[in-house]
């Protein structure tokens, strides 16, 4: 598989994309250690914070933002951001740009994104290289958003870190960019990150950037992917389970998983879901259940040469009940 393609993969569309990824209470978790009093820089990542560690340390700030007073966090944060303090300049920008507790200002949070960058927040980088790399709001720079990437990648940032591996594969699409890139997917995907997980089972799958094919292990990413409700990652899960490819095979878990997938929204899945009732692969035959499942998917666009096959042998009867079934799986 070639390296692009694991891009294409897991990124799910421009890289920009993965603003979505930020999670307010995360991302505020972040500031908040560093608004710890002692000024300990050295405290676990956002999604490892020990919340009896910092309880009685945390900015008033980010306590009332945790506890969902916006607009209270937003008037302590600003006061301290207009005096230099970048963790509470990182807080604004986030609050503004979701137009938590005031108005939308993304124009706004760009800026004090930038001040906060600039004094080193990592995820202030993040977010500002994500601008920097849109053009919005701010003047288009690849070049200084390839630069406050990478510095919150190395601080420790995940999601910094799989859009970083991305942008080394933009720019080097070749063995190198990718095996530079490996390295970040990886620390990305250990930190929990579901988009690298699944780009990390792709690159063990394959092959890619230097590392030896093993099924095993990618088998194992996509477990750790699935758990999240990565639906592609339960996509592919639940057929290496059928197929048996990368561990042990199970037919019944395989289905399971696929239809977690079908039921979550994703097309492929319930396509797959329908063979596995129609040719009776890890649970009972329902000829009915088949075709509910396939309406669904047909109805997103997929059309199957197999299944458009068994559809023309079901009287009319047949395709009605189906029909109310797929409604009702909707």
């Amino acid at each position: 598989m070639r390296s692009s393609t694991v891009q294409h993969h897991v990124s799910q569309g421009d890289v920009v994309a993965r603003r979505l990824l930020i999670a307010g209470l995360a991302f505020a978790a972040a500031i908040a250690v560093a608004h710890a009093t002692d000024g300990d820089r050295t405290a676990p990542s956002a999604d490892r914070i020990d919340p009896q560690r910092f309880t009685k340390k945390l900015d008033p700030a980010y306590g009332a933002f945790q506890r969902g007073l916006y607009k209270t966090a937003y008037n302590l944060a600003l006061e301290k951001a207009r005096q230099g303090d970048a963790p509470s300049q990182a807080l604004v920008a986030e609050i503004l740009s979701r137009g938590l507790g005031v108005a939308r200002d993304e124009a706004e949070a760009a800026k004090w994104y930038q001040r906060a960058a600039e004094q080193g927040v990592p995820e202030a980088q993040f977010q500002y290289a994500l601008l920097q790399l849109d053009g919005r709001f701010v003047k288009k720079d690849k070049q200084g958003a390839f630069a406050l990437m990478e510095a919150a990648a190395e601080a420790g940032n995940a999601l910094a870190q799989f859009n970083f591996a991305q942008l080394l594969v933009d720019r080097d699409p070749g063995p190198k960019g990718m095996a530079r890139a490996v390295i970040y997917y990886e620390r990305a995907a250990k930190a929990g990150l579901p988009d690298a997980q699944y780009a990390m089972s792709q690159i063990d799958a394959g092959g890619i950037g230097g590392r030896p094919k093993d099924e095993a292990a990618a088998r194992r990413w996509l477990e750790l992917a699935a758990r999240q409700n990565y639906d592609t990652a339960q996509l592919d899960l639940g057929t290496w389970m059928v197929q048996g490819r990368g561990g042990k095979k199970d037919e019944a878990g395989g289905f399971r998983m696929l239809k977690r997938a079908a039921e979550g929204g994703n097309v492929a899945a319930q396509n797959r879901v329908a063979k596995l009732y129609l040719n009776g692969i890890g649970t009972d035959p329902d000829e009915t259940f088949a075709a509910a499942w396939y309406i669904l998917a047909k109805r997103a666009g997929l059309v199957d040469p197999m299944m458009e096959d068994f559809m023309n042998g079901l009287t009319d009867a047949e395709i009605k009940t189906a029909v109310v079934r797929a409604n009702r799986l909707r």
